[in-house]
């Protein structure tokens, strides 16, 4: 009857021991989805990038700014912005490249 005894030990504990390496995976996936999120701290746009989009934008409030080949004013803030940034990329200023039409 003791070796009836050892056997149902032994069936006990590896059951628990699954449990443990299961709940341990879910923990091991959840954080590194936590640390990715800190590497995304540097800036994406220089200041001095941000500056030109600002001028642009008080031209466009003033009335004064003017779209490239046709020379329409500009009344769009977005197009105002797409312009400073292009301008920010043409002086080299550190500006990520612009969206691939698709």
């Amino acid at each position: 009857m003791t070796t009836k005894k050892a056997t149902a030990k032994k069936s006990g504990s590896t059951k628990t021991g699954s449990k443990k390496t299961a709940t341990k995976k879910t923990a091991t996936k959840k954080t590194p989805a936590k640390k990715s999120a800190k590497k995304s701290s540097t800036r994406k746009y220089s200041p001095s990038a941000s500056k030109n989009v600002e001028t642009e934008m008080r031209e466009m409030k003033k009335g004064t700014l003017k779209s490239g080949r046709s020379g329409k004013k500009v009344t769009n803030p977005k197009q105002a912005i797409a312009i400073g940034l292009s301008e920010a990329r043409k002086a080299g200023k550190k500006v990520p490249p612009p969206p691939k039409k698709g």
